[in-house]
């Protein structure tokens, strides 16, 4: 009888740390791209926080809906070709250092949470730079067997996609 209270007390203690390893963990995705083109280039291109759109194919439109473009609490709102509309807060935002922070505020068409990420523009080889995006963020289902597309794999790729569009396009558009 006492073992059996023993190994009641033990999977007592042991199930809420079973729910907590279950949840879904952070995750991270950094894609780089080198461009022939000064940085005062580039950063010029990207620097303002509504120009998502016009530099990046995946986005229909980008405005500031609160606040000031490249002041910390403007809101953008994004609309992605052919798809949902959510909005992002601007976190931290450095013209000296070519970088920006900003967060997802609106995830409900996205299978992301918790997300935060940067976008950066660096002295490259030879006069040229080298911008380095870079996001944060949990899946949405936390299931232990989501569907692909919704799994740690499934969502590394969709924000690994993001990312190479909008970089692998910005250097077509600046090296023409």
């Amino acid at each position: 009888m006492k073992r059996s209270i023993a190994v009641l007390a033990l999977v007592a203690l042991a199930a809420p740390w079973a729910v907590l390893a279950a949840a879904p963990k952070a995750l991270k995705v950094v894609e780089t791209v080198e461009i022939k083109a000064p940085v005062a280039k580039v950063w010029a291109t990207i620097k303002d926080f509504d120009s998502l759109d016009k530099w990046h194919p995946g986005f229909a439109k980008d405005e500031i809906v609160k606040g000031t473009n490249n002041k910390v609490g403007a809101v953008r709102s994004l609309t992605v070709k052919g798809g949902p509309t959510f909005t992002e807060e601007l976190l931290a935002y450095s013209g000296k250092a070519h970088s920006f922070k900003y967060s997802i505020t609106d995830e409900s068409a996205l299978p992301i949470h918790n997300y935060k990420s940067t976008v950066a523009v660096k002295a490259g080889k030879d006069g040229g730079s080298v911008v380095t995006w870079t996001g944060w963020f949990k899946r949405k289902n936390t299931a232990d067997s989501p569907p692909e597309a919704e799994s740690d794999a499934g969502v590394i790729k969709f924000i690994t996609g993001v990312y190479r569009g909008g970089l692998d396009n910005l250097k077509k558009t600046l090296e023409g």
